[in-house]
Order: structure tokens, then C-alpha cells, then sequence
């Protein structure tokens, strides 16, 4: 969903985000105001999709199911929504599931839109502008707990910025089941056991968020909420959350011997479950990071997801910054970048009207791809392309996803030397394909620039099934440039290995430079 698509965009454009959580599915609709967001909709239902991963991290065909049903009923509400309207992120079941990209694509025809699978730390930074956008502490600098089915993300910020965002293994999902028997089986030594192991987990990031300090603890989502309100019906807490008030909850589904025979006030039936998982989590989080007392936030990762596509559709794309921040860290040469980008997104212009497919995705790739194609020079001439490949792949880079980054490192990967059609068979067939084709232009850009200078742009020609390319120069051209005309045979010779033959023809009559 580009941002290239704002101007299309109706005056006050409804946007709709979707949160494929471990533990619930979430989706909000809303309308974007001139300073602000209107919620018109809201849909949540508790799949519990953590649940279904067995010992071999995949998902259960039971969990899949349930997941499925509950995006057809979310897709039947997107109907009116236009795609380019949408976006759906998944977090940390399906970051470990090693069946996710299978679930994806039952999950994109289910849902009628793509879905994200965000990393750790892109859904704590998500999290954090859905917290700080919804709520506000005046605190100058404040931690944000958000313990969801699968992980939980831990973010210290000042203002709208993020100053050190963790995500933990920790989720109620799996604590739950594994030390309550999902809600069913409570005692002391259970909790004992319990909070030592979130214990565990928090002890490598407490010493320095401690150290950096807060002023306000707000918690988001679910857990937080269930208990902040399990605290103020039964009297044990007005308002917010205090680590002697969870130890009166505590004591309460000790007592009970399990959350149905409890009885305690206020925790909904979809909430039972994974209540005890939660709780020690929260428990250890107040011990470890010495936290007094917790506001809860309206706010959280679907709202974050929200402000994020606005600031897209404003031209304030996160990823744009990411990528400036790439160009300087490893200091690329941003003009020779920009004029393959010129060319790159001028081949593909050329295939527009042959080549059926979502070309607003396609020059986005591309545009990310031409701009990072040269940082792994910092690292080392030789395989220069590998390590950029390995840069963009294993680094942090808010605002991307984690396959959005897996496109970009097989593009940068393949740009030069021996193709290696290989490297895009670890993505489903048809986007595989697209892949490799996306990564031919690119590989045409770079050779067509070898000398870091301007130069002509051919007519390209692409017959449907991209077995035959012919590059059209004026004759003029191909005698003044006997290394490309070089260049190019050899890259003939280095696609044949994708059963594509490259042609290079002189052009009857002098074409302009575009």
C-alpha cells in the first residue's frame, strides 16, 4: 500500500488494520480526519492460534481452521474497503511457524488482502505509536508492556520515539498452558514456577531499562486490560494495575483451584484460559523492572498499524527514513543509485501493458532494492552483493516486514555476477517468479550504469512467458559502448540458466534518451 496511492485517496479515506495476534484476532475500521483517526468498527475474536503449534512448530489443521473462518467473517466486512485501504500484520506464532507461508496464503484469499509478518521489533514499534497516540501520560519518557499470546514486547520511549524496544518469548498462550493446564489446574508452586521463568526471560533487559528509567508504566492489550479489570471489580484496585493488588487475584485462583471455580469478577469466559499465563508474566514484569503502579492504553499494535499507514498515505513512510538511514550508515553512492533506479523503474514502465501484476508493488521492490544495492561495498568488494543480501536481511529496519526484507535481500543478492535462480525458490512459485523477473531489470539497470554516468535507456520487449528479452539501442549507441554491448552478452550467457534468452538489437532509427 504505497504512498504514492494518497492522491487517489477519497477526501476522508476509510482504512481498515487487521492484528493476527497469537492469542486474538483483531481488526478495527476507521476514517482518517485531517489531525486524527475515527473508529467506525471494531471485530475480535479469541482463535487462540499459539495453541495450534505442535512440537514441530506448525500449525494444526484444527488452528488453521479456526483462523481461516475467522478471516472470512473479518473479509466479508472489508468488502467495501478497497485493497489498497487495508493492511493486515501477523506477529509471533507466525514467526515461529514453519507452515506460515502456507497459512499466509490461505489466510490472504480468506481475508482478501496480503499478510504481514512483522518482526519482533517492528511490532514493538507498532505497538508503542498505537500506545502513544491513544494515550497520553505527560510522562517524558515511559514504559510500555504489552503481553500478547505468543510474545511480549517491552519498549522504553520519550515522546513518540522509541529509545530500546525488546520482544521476549513470553506469551500467555504457552505459560498458560504449560503451568495451568490452560486455567484449569492452579496452585502456588504452579505460579511459583511460572513467574521464575518469565523471571528468566526479563533478566538480560531489566539492569539497563532500570538504568535509563521512567516516569509512567503503561500496559496494552488484552492482559492488561483482563487484569486491570479483574482488579477493579472485585475492589482490589481502582484504577490501573499494583503488584499487591495481582497478588490478591493471585490468591484468589489459588484458592479456587481453577479461573471457573475462582469465581472471580470481571474475567470474561474467552479471557479464562490464558488469565494465569498472563498474570505470572505481569507479576515477574513489576518484580524485575521494579514497577509501582500500571495505566492501561485504549491503544496498541492494530491502532499503531493505523497511524503508520497514515503516515504513509502522508507521505511520512517510516520506510523511507529506514532506507535513507541504510544509505548513510554504510555510505552508498546515493546519485549512482538513483540513476538505476531511473532505469530500473523505466524497463519495468515499458511492461506495463505485457506484464499483469501489481506494478505498484513492483516498483516499490525495485525502487528499495537499486537504493541498497551497493551497501555491502562497505563491508567488501569481493561478494559485495552477498553481503548486502545479509545486511538487509539479518538488520533491524522499522517500518518493514520481515518478508518485504526477504524480497529485498534476494533482489540484492542476485543483481550482479552468476544468476542464481535459486535464491527465489524459498518463496512460493508465482512470487518466485515475479521475483526473478523484477531482479532481471535490475540486473539490466546496474550493467547499463556500470560507468556511473548517464546513459541511454533501451526499448525493452518481453514476450508473455518471458522467455525471449529484446533490448532495442540505436546503432550509434552499440558501437560507442562496445563494454556493455560486452556486458550484456555475458549476461546472455549468465540467463540461460533461468531458460530466458537475451537479445540485444540496433534500432533501425537514433532514439531519444529518456
Amino acid at each position: 500500500m504505497p504512498a504514492e496511492n494518497a492522491s487517489n485517496l477519497p477526501a476522508m479515506p476509510t482504512l481498515a488494520a487487521i492484528d493476527l495476534g497469537s492469542n486474538s484476532f483483531h481488526m478495527i475500521i476507521a476514517r482518517v480526519l485531517e489531525h486524527d483517526i475515527q473508529i467506525l468498527d471494531r471485530l475480535r475474536e479469541p482463535v487462540r492460534l499459539a495453541a495450534g503449534l505442535d512440537g514441530n512448530r506448525r500449525l494444526s489443521e484444527d488452528s488453521q481452521a479456526r483462523a481461516i473462518e475467522c478471516l472470512e467473517r473479518f473479509g466479508q466486512r472489508l468488502r467495501t474497503v478497497p485493497d489498497a485501504q487495508v493492511r493486515a500484520v501477523a506477529t509471533n506464532t507466525l514467526r515461529r511457524a514453519r507452515n506460515a507461508r502456507e497459512f499466509a496464503e490461505r489466510a490472504r484469499v480468506a481475508l482478501g488482502t496480503e499478510i504481514e509478518v512483522v518482526s519482533g521489533l517492528e511490532e514493538a514499534r507498532l505497538i508503542y505509536l498505537g500506545v502513544t497516540q491513544s494515550h497520553a501520560t505527560g510522562a517524558a519518557q515511559q514504559l510500555v508492556v504489552d503481553i500478547g499470546g505468543g510474545s511480549t514486547e517491552v519498549i522504553l520511549g520519550k515522546g513518540f520515539d522509541v529509545l530500546e524496544a525488546h520482544s521476549l518469548y513470553l506469551g500467555c498462550v504457552g505459560l498458560s498452558a504449560e503451568y495451568f493446564d490452560n486455567g484449569a489446574k492452579i496452585d502456588r508452586d504452579r505460579f511459583r514456577k511460572a513467574e521464575t521463568a518469565s523471571g528468566l526471560e526479563l533478566q538480560a533487559i531489566s539492569g539497563t531499562l532500570r538504568t535509563l528509567g521512567w516516569e509512567a508504566a503503561v500496559g496494552a492489550s488484552g492482559t492488561a486490560h483482563a487484569i486491570a479489570g479483574a482488579l477493579r471489580e472485585n475492589g482490589w484496585e481502582e484504577s490501573g494495575i499494583t503488584l499487591s493488588a495481582m497478588k490478591k487475584l493471585r490468591k484468589a485462583l489459588v484458592r479456587g483451584g481453577s479461573v471457573e471455580r475462582a469465581g472471580v469478577r470481571g474475567i470474561q469466559p474467552a479471557r479464562e484460559p490464558v488469565l494465569c499465563g498472563g498474570l505470572a508474566i505481569l507479576i515477574a514484569i513489576f518484580k524485575h523492572l521494579g514497577i509501582e503502579k500500571m495505566t492501561t492504553a485504549s491503544g496498541a499494535l492494530r491502532e499503531g498499524v493505523l497511524y503508520d499507514f497514515v503516515g504513509r498515505l502522508r507521505h511520512e513512510d517510516i520506510r523511507d527514513r529506514t532506507i535513507r538511514r541504510f544509505t548513510d550508515q554504510y555510505h552508498a553512492d546515493r546519485a549512482h543509485a538513483e540513476r538505476v533506479e531511473r532505469t530500473a523503474l523505466n524497463l519495468l514502465a515499458q511492461l506495463r501493458a505485457t506484464w499483469k501484476i501489481d506494478m505498484a508493488e513492483a516498483e516499490r521492490l525495485l525502487r528499495w532494492a537499486t537504493r541498497l544495492h551497493e551497501i555491502g561495498l562497505e563491508v567488501s568488494h569481493a561478494g559485495f552483493h552477498k553481503h548486502g543480501a545479509y545486511l538487509i536481511q539479518h538488520s533491524t529496519m522499522p517500518g518493514f516486514a520481515a518478508d518485504d526484507q526477504q524480497k529485498i535481500a534476494a533482489l540484492v543478492r542476485g543483481h550482479r555476477r552468476k544468476f542464481v535462480p535459486s535464491i527465489f525458490s524459498s518463496f512460493p512459485k508465482p512470487l518466485g517468479t515475479r521475483l526473478l523477473r523484477l531482479c532481471v531489470l535490475l540486473r539490466l539497470a546496474v550493467l547499463l550504469h556500470r560507468s556511473r554516468s548517464a546513459g541511454d535507456i533501451p526499448d525493452i520487449e518481453v514476450d508473455e512467458d518471458w522467455t525471449r528479452i529484446d533490448l532495442h539501442f540505436p546503432a550509434e549507441w552499440t558501437r560507442g559502448h562496445p563494454l556493455t554491448v560486452a556486458d550484456l552478452e555475458r549476461e546472455a550467457t549468465y540467463l540461460e540458466s533461468t531458460a530466458i534468452r537475451l537479445e540485444v538489437h540496433e534500432a533501425s532509427a537514433p532514439q531519444p534518451s529518456r
